[in-house]
């Protein structure tokens, strides 16, 4: 697909196929967040498939935003792996899970996987009921699936603020 009608047509799907994920297109999915770029190459990211009746029934005791959905994957990263800013002890870990996950919903899109980012679920309930070691943080939840043909964007999907209002040039603006 091309790349900005990719991006333009990709959306929060929240209405999904009671069917699996297929290995394709999971293999595929994984593939992209693997190419994803990390602070150093450190590559931080580790990645829980949850592709199972039982994995979902497991999602839904964490967050109440799983929509029913058949699969998801936990983007998560390792702490003791992360490339440290030296100016200010910032790690990249977390923004590189956040560019890890947008490709993976780049790519599900670019196969015809939907897929909702969830920001909204417990993550030490996420811990405990998936055996997550300390150092691995827990920070996305893709819920995903094949869309019913009937999904569609939320109408604040095509919303978007003035380029004025979020774009500054040499200095930051008024």
């Amino acid at each position: 697909m091309e790349f900005q009608k990719l991006i333009a047509d990709r959306y929060s799907v929240r209405q999904f196929k009671q069917a699996h994920l297929k290995q394709e297109d999971i293999d595929s999915i994984l593939s992209a967040a693997c190419l994803a770029p990390t602070g150093c190459n450190y590559q931080p990211q580790r990645i829980l498939v949850l592709n199972t009746e039982k994995d979902m029934q497991k999602v839904s005791t964490c967050t109440k935003c799983h929509f029913n959905a058949p699969a998801a994957m936990l983007v998560c990263y390792n702490k003791e792996e992360s490339w440290k800013r030296p100016y200010d002890g910032a790690l990249s870990a977390p923004v590189d899970a956040a560019i890890v996950a947008t490709h993976m919903m780049l790519a599900a899109h670019n196969i015809g996987v939907g897929c909702c980012w969830v920001m909204h679920f417990d993550p030490a309930k996420m811990r405990e009921t998936f055996h997550i070691p300390e150092n691995i943080e827990p920070t996305a939840l893709l819920v995903m699936g094949y869309p019913t043909q009937d999904a569609k964007p939320l109408p604040l999907h095509t919303q978007f603020r003035p380029m004025e209002e979020i774009v500054f040039y040499g200095e930051w603006g008024e």
